[in-house]
């Protein structure tokens, strides 16, 4: 009897070894990878070219999460289609957290626009977290007589379609974003699009347009050199880095609140732990004097919070984009 109840105990310990090596081999390869990740450089994939605000941007936040992780952050520039080749890039990637995106509201008009894309928004990435907004600048010819986005609006009023205003191309931000302030306004605008808002600069200055809406980075110097007049900034509260310019919810018109932002995205299925690490580094990123200055140069403010409320700022701008595409039937080929 006790050479029987050795046996199978020998038989029943060697075979529990057996089920916990084949449970081993049968869990998520995610479930031992979180304990070391990050192991090896992280990519982030940035749909910009090298050298401009929003590459600045994602480098700087580059060096400053490699800092706090250990491990280099390789940035990979993958400009063309709108941003959707590199947010196709990392939605197709493995959700291993060594893959991440750059993104913008750009990608949030993009899926907006109706345009098909090679990747699903909501299905195929994963909020990490925002980085910071900036409110844009609707910027006229320092001699034309509206002083005010309310004078330009009466100008409009006056003559439909005869405020022209330039954008960087067909669904770009400078575009749409111009026609929710004619929407809210209840104003017809002409738009004149371009290759790039440099080109239409061109055209500003000479008063051939009337306005363009764009960034502080870009219209900011411009202002200030007294070649062009801001008008209105558009975001809810006056900016810090232009106090003395009115809102658009001072002009009276709250529904043209813009906010151009940055944020962080990953594949989705990526685990939630990964997601919840690099959200809060990320965060504490954002508390530091030099991100902080970073953002400014672009008059932006840094935005720290969940993956959930980056999510939930997503959701809204695709919802809130694609009802202004469709009401003002504006077409995007």
């Amino acid at each position: 009897m006790t050479n029987f109840n050795f046996t199978c105990g020998l038989f029943l310990s060697a075979k529990a070894v057996l089920i916990a090596a084949a449970v081993a081999v049968l869990l998520p390869a995610s479930a031992s990878a979180q304990e070391t990740w990050p192991s090896r450089p992280i990519r982030m994939m940035v749909p910009f070219a090298p050298g401009g605000g929003s590459d600045v941007i994602a480098r700087t936040i580059g060096a400053r999460l490699s800092t706090r992780l250990g491990r280099t952050i390789v940035i990979d520039n993958r400009t063309g289609a709108g941003g959707a080749l590199a947010t196709e890039t990392v939605a197709k990637a493995s959700p291993d957290g060594y893959t991440v995106l750059f993104t913008t509201t750009a990608m949030a008009t993009l899926t907006a626009s109706g345009r098909k894309l090679p990747y699903d928004l909501a299905k195929d990435l994963a909020p990490i977290g925002q980085i910071g907004a900036t409110p844009l600048l609707i910027v006229v010819p320092a001699n034309l007589p509206a002083k005010t986005l309310r004078d330009l609006i009466d100008m409009a009023r006056a003559k439909p379609n005869g405020v022209k205003y330039g954008s960087s191309g067909v669904g770009s931000m400078s575009h749409i974003g111009m026609e929710l302030v004619a929407a809210q306004a209840k104003v017809q605008l002409l738009h004149v699009p371009y290759k790039s808002t440099a080109l239409a600069m061109t055209d500003l200055f000479s008063g051939e347009l009337q306005a363009v809406l764009g960034t502080f980075a870009t219209l900011g110097h411009l202002v200030a050199g007294g070649k062009l007049r801001a008008v209105v900034i558009t975001g809810a509260q006056r900016s810090t880095f232009a106090p003395h310019l009115p809102t658009v919810v001072e002009a009276g018109l709250p529904g043209a609140q813009i906010d151009f932002w940055w944020g962080l995205m990953g594949p989705a299925r990526m685990p939630a732990p990964l997601i919840k690490r690099l959200n809060q580094e990320l965060n504490a990123v954002l508390e530091q004097p030099e991100m902080r200055e970073t953002l400014a140069k672009e008059a932006a403010v840094p935005k720290p919070g969940t993956p959930q409320d980056f999510g939930k700022l997503m959701a809204l701008e695709v919802t809130r984009w694609s009802k202004l595409i469709k009401d003002a039937n504006i077409k995007m080929d």
